[in-house]
């Protein structure tokens, strides 16, 4: 199985990462007493605290370049600087949930007065994909413009990566945004899977969704540290593809979120489908289990684990292994096979599912750029693994697959979407899923959302994008191409894609600065509302416009999908 790095949850087919990175394990413990000289210049503070040991190796960390510390509320961080922009690669944000934390919300972690050399890539969150895993994982990467200082109020962008909820998509290179738009950039690290989110009744009232607190205690750290690094804490913008759209979603309905940021880019967070072959129920339109469906499951994982019927649940679940746990949680293909492994309705990080809140106004008042693909469909999954059958390879695919998402309405589904209208099966069935379940629900859901906060809405129709997951398939504008294209090497590109990565560090980051994603130079982009509402349709070589929603919804047969379709 080969998995791509850089796009959102896809686990299939042979791809090529954005950057090719070796993830090493996480940096190595430091050294009690280590003086803050041989990390960036100070002297070391008396009755010296050790700084925080990481996951991975025990081998000495890359030395930090000097000047480069600076103290944060926790302890004295250095990072590294290269090409005009100095990160900080692996920042604790909270303690890690081991132990009596795991599956506890996240903790404050200890504090440290030699400095940590922030200088080795993280390690990610144990889930059913990824490299260098650790449940010491409550991490961030920090990148600002070199020389940013205190009193510099930079806008913060603050990433929360896709994957499905149940691995890392790795998305954490900043450099196009805080080199073309001044910003500080800020990428979390989040709990996955069975390890984030499951719920049960022995792990306590309001159990589950901590991969949620997770992200809003990391925005909690960027409150109370950032503007050490020259950020600004009150101009945060939250970002993400994937299960980070969906994430975006989640942290604008969530009443636990609020002030901790005052705008988000949601892309590609409509990815569910009716029937679930492949995600766990968890995008921005979606209706989550509620606490007591969560728990039930709960319950059920529990006695699958070996947990169900000894006297203290709760400490046996934290007794077994994060590997026997992940392998017995839900899964890419199977996300009902254990335990709840996405957010659900817990009764107080969320209260009500996203769709809900965004229907009733109960929300974050924030600002909001909406994103879909033109053509995603299957939230990133692009080949079947037998016994699983999620794309049509064939005819006999197509109906079988059409009939399991959409029962008697499969006749005039087929009606609509004739296999003598496409070349093959795979692409009629990619574009009935990708008009169902992303471009329809967006444009309506954004609509009811666009009366209580400000909204922009946006469809990648970029078939070309080089950043795209496997280019030999015909996926067309595909699933979180857009944020692909955000984070992609500017000198791969050709002259039309060019254009189209420029004006979306321009649009993103003035979004940023401003609230408007009308930067100079790009194409004027309204406000979702009104009697047209405008959608930007996001074309290379300089032709990105606007159109008005009601054309896009004949075009992708809305009408129709928004009667039949229920999620």
């Amino acid at each position: 199985m080969t998995w791509k790095r850089i796009s959102a949850a896809s686990p299939r087919g042979k791809k090529q990462p954005l950057r090719m990175v070796t993830f090493a394990a996480a940096a190595a413990a430091l050294v009690a007493g280590l003086t803050v000289a041989a990390a960036g210049g100070a002297s070391a503070a008396p009755a010296a605290v050790a700084a925080p040991a990481a996951a991975g190796a025990a081998q000495a960390p890359t030395p930090c370049t000097a000047g480069t510390t600076v103290q944060t509320k926790d302890g004295p961080v250095c990072g590294l600087t290269a090409n005009s922009i100095t990160s900080y690669l692996d920042i604790p944000y909270a303690a890690p949930p081991v132990g009596k934390l795991r599956w506890e919300p996240p903790q404050p972690h200890s504090p440290w007065t030699t400095t940590f050399q922030a200088t080795k890539a993280a390690a990610e969150c144990p889930g059913v994909f990824g490299t260098g895993t650790s449940e010491n994982c409550l991490n961030l990467k920090i990148e600002v413009p070199a020389g940013a200082k205190p009193g510099d109020n930079l806008p913060v962008m603050y990433e929360i990566h896709g994957g499905g909820f149940l691995g890392t998509a790795l998305t954490n290179d900043g450099d196009n945004l805080v080199r073309s738009g001044k910003v500080v950039y800020v990428y979390v690290n989040y709990r996955l899977g069975i390890l984030g989110f499951l719920a049960d009744k022995a792990l306590g009232p309001h159990s589950g969704d901590y991969g949620l607190q997770d992200q809003q205690a990391g925005l909690r750290w960027v409150q109370q540290n950032i503007a050490r690094f020259g950020g600004n804490p009150g101009n945060v913008t939250i970002f993400g593809e994937s299960a980070g759209g969906a994430s975006t979603c989640d942290q604008v309905a969530s009443p636990t979120a609020k002030g901790l940021f005052q705008k988000a880019i949601s892309v590609s967070g409509f990815y569910n489908y009716q029937d679930n072959i492949v995600w766990s129920k968890a995008d921005c339109k979606s209706t989550y289990f509620t606490e007591a469906q969560a728990q039930k499951a709960g319950a059920q994982f529990a006695k699958k684990v070996g947990c169900g019927t000894v006297t203290n649940v709760a400490a046996c679940l934290r007794s077994v292994p994060a590997a026997t746990l992940v392998k017995d949680g839900g899964q890419v293909y199977d996300p009902t096979a254990g335990g709840t492994i996405g957010p659900i309705v817990n009764g107080t990080t969320l209260t009500m599912s996203p769709a809900k809140a965004f229907a009733t106004g109960h929300v974050n008042h924030v600002k909001l750029i909406s994103d879909v693909g033109r053509d995603e469909f299957n939230g990133g999954v692009y080949a079947n693994s037998p016994p699983y059958v999620v794309v049509a390879d064939t005819p006999a695919q197509y109906q079988q697959l059409v009939q399991e998402q959409f029962g008697r309405e499969a006749p005039a589904v087929e009606r609509l979407y004739p296999l003598s209208q496409y070349q093959s099966p795979y692409t009629a069935y990619r574009t009935i899923m990708a008009d169902s379940a992303s471009v329809c629900p967006m444009l309506q859901t954004n609509q009811e959302l666009s009366k209580y906060i400000p909204v922009y809405v946006d469809i990648n129709t970029d078939a070309d994008n080089p950043a795209g997951e496997n280019l030999t398939l015909p996926l067309g504008a595909q699933h979180s191409g857009t944020n692909g294209l955000v984070h992609f090497p500017p000198s791969k590109l050709d002259p039309n894609q060019a254009a189209l990565q420029n004006q979306l560090l321009a649009e993103w980051t003035y979004f940023a600065h401003t609230g408007n994603p009308s930067a100079p130079h790009t194409p004027a982009w309204a406000l979702y509302s009104g009697g047209q509402h405008p959608v930007m349709l996001l074309q290379p070589a300089d032709t990105s416009q606007t159109t008005p929603a009601a054309f896009i919804a004949a075009q992708h047969n809305c009408a129709f999908w928004n009667q039949v379709t229920h999620y």
